[in-house]
């Protein structure tokens, strides 16, 4: 797994939304964890999106949800 370099990206990882499909427009933290478990087993998208949602998946399974709201609110978007 790829990880985060900076704290930019971190707080772009709090503020990415889900750019298609049933959850569309919704914050990643807040894609259902069974989503993010079928992600993995049908394989990740290629790009940016693909390392959110697998890094997602490793802060829900780390229960680390809360580390990434406050920074959604600490750090809002312009």
């Amino acid at each position: 797994m790829e990880t985060l370099p900076n704290n930019k990206q971190l707080i772009e990882l709090a503020h990415y939304k889900m750019p298609y499909g049933k959850y569309k427009g919704r914050y990643l933290v807040d894609l259902p964890l069974p989503y993010l478990v079928w992600f993995r087993q049908k394989g990740f998208p290629e790009g940016k999106l693909g390392n959110y949602l697998n890094t997602m998946l490793t802060i829900k399974d780390n229960g680390l949800e809360p580390i990434i709201r406050k920074l959604q609110k600490e750090f809002p978007l312009k």
